[in-house]
């Protein structure tokens, strides 16, 4: 199996990846006016980048949440067809979407299991600020896996898009995502 930054030389797109599916969260985050109703779910997005498609060591099936390949298969240049399919998908399923780091999508939707202390792949101790749910604690939890090169979510609460990478995140609420070119 190959180390992470090994999968990220040999991959070298795997940042150009990330930056779309984290564009893509900002994308659905925006288009959604009703965040401050109250009782209404937004939508929602947890995406892995995984350097080998086996990951069933870390993850199980989650019933008929797929990922509809028949209609955008592979995360690709053009941003329309993924982001039309991320749109339904937030909206209608539960679980992680798992892209291959050449961009090819798996049509199962998993749930992720929490790595022990054995399968982390950090020697420290990680830091889970308050406004972390379940799925955000997940994907920091698991981008620590040495097989993950990035995870990036998109919460159903807030509209906040947070990538994570290596026990790390980078945080996006949603006054602040598109930073200078966000429209007004």
């Amino acid at each position: 199996m190959l180390d992470r930054e090994t999968a990220r030389v040999n991959y070298e797109t795997s940042q150009g990846l990330m930056d779309l599916l984290r564009y893509t969260c900002e994308t659905l985050s925006l288009e959604f006016e009703r965040w401050d109703e109250q009782y209404v779910s937004g939508p929602s997005l947890y995406f892995l980048i995984v350097a080998d498609v086996d990951f069933v060591e870390y993850t199980d099936p989650l019933g008929a949440n797929t990922w509809p390949i028949d209609r955008c298969g592979v995360v690709s240049e053009s941003a329309e067809p993924f982001i039309d399919v991320a749109r339904d998908v937030a909206f209608s399923c539960d679980g992680a979407v798992v892209i291959a780091a050449d961009g090819t999508i798996q049509e199962q939707m998993v749930r992720v299991r929490s790595p022990n202390a054995e399968e982390m792949d950090t020697d420290e101790e990680l830091s889970y600020p308050d406004w972390m749910g379940t799925k955000h604690l997940s994907a920091l939890e698991i981008s620590t896996r040495e097989e993950v090169l990035w995870a990036v979510t998109l919460s159903e609460e807030d509209g906040r898009v947070t990538s994570f990478v290596d026990g790390t995140y980078k945080d996006y609420p949603r006054e602040e995502i598109g930073g200078r070119w966000r429209p007004t």
